[in-house]
């Protein structure tokens, strides 16, 4: 199993318009191949900060399956544009 790891910090005026558009992405993620489940945590420090943990079965159900899915473009679309700046993400075994 892999861990998915973002840390996305969100324009500070879009938390709440982020938190619904997340709901909707969501499921989105959770029918992806390779999909096992996922977190969102808010920061209690830092509030348009949260963390996006994800569990996959493989790397590459992440990198590839997903990441280079038409599914992708609307997960893209519904968040991409929330974050300043763009998350890192990395993977843990």
């Amino acid at each position: 199993m892999i861990l998915e790891v973002a840390i996305l910090n969100v324009k500070s005026d879009l938390t709440d318009e982020f938190e619904k558009s997340f709901s909707k992405a969501q499921k989105i993620i959770s029918n992806m191949k390779g999909y096992i489940s996922h977190k969102l945590k808010k920061c209690l420090e830092t509030p348009n900060k949260y963390i996006l943990l994800v569990n996959w079965e493989t790397l590459e159900d992440h990198t590839i399956g997903f990441r280079e899915s038409k599914e992708y473009q609307e997960w893209k679309e519904l968040l991409h544009h929330f974050y300043d700046p763009f998350p890192t993400v990395e993977h843990y075994i």
